[in-house]
C-alpha cells in the first residue's frame, strides 16, 4: 500500500508542470540545498534518490536557495537530484481510533495494527488558545501518586515539569501517573529515547489496562532532528484534538530536552549563530509555543494537565533548557539522584519542588499540613550530617527533634511501589494522619 506522502506526491505531479521541479546542489551534513523550486518554509518536498524519494521539510533559503531537511536517513542521493514541492500537507488523523495505537512524529501507525483511517485531521502546528478565552485552574487533577497528590497537587490544565538526571526514574514516575491518573484519555511523548526503552515503557511500565486509554507517539533517538521535532508538535496536537472535544487530557513529553536539541540540530545546519551554551535563538522561542498550547481549554473545552521531562545534564538545574522551561512552567518537580541512590522512590525531593497553582485548588487545611510536611523534611536535610555522626543534641530545636521521631514516618509516606495506585482522598487522609503526629508532638 502506498503511503499517505507518494500518494500526495503523485496527486501533485499529475496536476502540475514539471517546471517547478528544482534540483539538488548541495549536500551538508544533515541538511539539503536546492535550487529552482518555490517552496514556502515548513511545506514538503519530495527528493529523488536512486531508491526511490523521500521528504524533506524546507526549514530556511537564502535568495533563491532553499534548504531542507529529510524525514529520514539520506541515503541515494546524487548530485542535481529532483527536487519536487508537494501538495499542502493535509495534517494527521485524529478521533477516538487512536487510543492504543502507537504512532510516529507524522502521525503514521507503529504497532502494526493497520492504518489509522479518520475523517478528521488537525493541524501539525497550532496556535496556543486566546490566553482570555482559557478557563481558569479550579480543580485537582489526581495522578495516583501520594507525594504529587499531596504535596505538589497538581491543577486540571495545569503544565508541570518533571526535572531529573539519567536513571532516576522518570520513566517509571511517568507509568504510575498514566496507570493511577482520573484524566479520560493519556497522550505519551516518547522523542529522543532508545529504540529498547519505548517498547519497555509501552509493554511493561504502561501496560495494557494503561494503553488501552492512551495514544503513544514515539520518535526514538536514531529518527532524524526532524521527525524527534514533529513527535513533540504531533503529541501536542493529538492532545490538542482531544481537549477539544470536551475531555479531560493527560500530556506526558518525555522530554522537552529533545525536542529543544533536535531544533538545535535544525537551526546550527542552516547557519543560525549558536547563544546560551550552543543553543541558538529559535530553541528558545519554539519553548514557549509549544508549552503554550497545553493548560485549559475555552468554553465547552476540556483541558491538558501536561507534565514535561526536562533531563539536567549532570544532575545541573541550571542548565540553559531546564531554566528557560522552569520560568514557562507552573511548577516543576524534582526527582533527586541522592535518593534514587538510596532505594527512595518516588524520588522526589518535595523541598526543591513546587506546584505553583496548588493554592487555587486545595484548601487552607491542605495547604498548611503539606507546608508542615515540608519544614520537616527540610529542617531534617540542613541538619543531616550533623545527626549522621551524632552531633546534633536532642532538644536543640523542637522542630529537628521532631523530624528526627517522624523520619520513618515521613519516608514510608513519600515513597509509593511502581505498581501501587493511592487515589486522592486517601492521600489526604494519609497526610492528616501523618500532621496529627506533629501536632501531638
Amino acid at each position: 500500500m502506498l503511503s499517505e506522502r507518494l500518494k500526495s506526491y503523485q496527486k501533485y505531479i499529475r496536476q502540475t508542470s514539471p517546471k517547478v521541479a528544482g534540483r539538488l546542489t548541495r549536500v551538508v551534513g544533515l541538511t539539503l540545498e536546492a535550487v529552482g523550486c518555490r517552496a514556502s518554509v515548513g511545506s514538503l518536498c519530495a527528493v529523488e534518490t536512486t531508491t526511490g524519494s523521500i521528504d524533506a521539510e524546507v526549514v530556511g533559503f537564502e535568495g533563491e536557495k532553499i534548504y531542507l531537511m529529510p524525514s529520514e536517513e539520506i541515503r541515494g542521493i546524487v548530485p542535481g537530484a529532483k527536487v519536487i514541492p508537494l501538495a499542502a500537507d493535509e495534517g494527521i488523523p485524529v478521533g477516538m481510533m487512536l487510543l492504543g495505537r502507537v504512532i510516529d512524529g507524522a502521525g503514521r501507525p507503529l504497532d502494526g495494527k493497520g492504518p489509522i483511517v479518520s475523517e478528521h485531521r488537525t493541524a501539525l502546528r497550532n496556535t496556543a488558545p486566546n490566553p482570555l478565552a482559557r478557563r481558569q485552574i479550579s480543580e485537582h487533577m489526581d495522578v495516583g501518586v501520594r507525594a504529587i497528590n499531596s504535596i505538589l497537587t497538581v491543577g486540571k490544565g495545569q503544565r508541570m515539569g518533571l526535572f531529573a538526571g539519567s536513571g532516576v526514574g522518570k520513566s517509571v514516575l511517568l507509568g504510575m501517573m498514566t496507570r493511577g491518573t482520573t484524566a479520560d484519555v493519556i497522550v505519551v511523548g516518547l522523542v529522543g529515547e532508545r529504540g529498547r526503552e519505548v517498547k519497555e515503557f509501552i509493554e511493561d511500565i504502561l501496560g495494557e489496562e494503561g494503553r488501552a486509554r492512551s495514544v503513544v507517539v514515539a520518535a526514538p533517538a536514531d529518527n532524524s532532528p526532524l521527525m524527534r521535532l514533529k513527535g513533540c508538535e504531533t503529541a501536542m496536537s493529538v492532545a490538542e484534538y482531544f481537549r477539544d472535544q470536551g475531555l479531560d487530557v493527560l500530556l506526558l513529553m518525555d522530554s522537552v530536552t529533545r525536542y529543544a536539541q533536535a531544533q538545535r540540530e535544525i537551526a546550527l545546519a542552516v547557519g543560525e549563530p549558536p547563544a546560551t551554551k550552543g543553543y541558538p535563538p529559535s530553541v528558545f522561542a519554539k519553548l514557549p509555543a509549544l508549552i503554550e498550547r497545553a493548560g485549559n481549554g475555552g468554553a465547552g473545552q476540556g483541558s491538558i494537565t501536561a507534565f514535561f521531562t526536562v533531563l539536567s545534564e549532570g544532575d545541573d538545574l541550571q542548565d540553559p533548557i531546564a531554566d528557560a522551561s522552569r520560568a514557562i512552567l507552573d511548577g516543576h518537580i524534582v526527582l533527586s539522584r541522592d535518593l534514587a541512590d538510596g532505594g527512595h522512590y518516588p524520588a522526589i525531593d518535595i523541598g526543591k519542588s513546587i506546584s505553583r497553582v496548588m493554592p487555587a485548588v486545595t484548601s487552607e487545611l491542605h495547604q498548611e499540613q503539606a507546608r508542615i510536611i515540608k519544614v520537616l523534611t527540610s529542617s531534617y536535610d540542613k541538619n543531616k550530617d550533623l545527626i549522621t555522626i551524632g552531633a546534633y543534641n536532642k532538644g536543640s530545636d523542637p522542630i529537628v527533634d521532631t523530624a528526627i521521631a517522624l523520619k520513618p514516618t515521613l519516608d514510608s509516606f513519600l515513597q509509593q511501589k511502581m505498581t501501587e495506585v493511592l487515589p486522592y482522598d486517601e492521600c489526604l487522609n494519609s497526610l492528616d494522619q501523618i500532621t496529627a503526629q506533629f501536632k501531638s508532638d
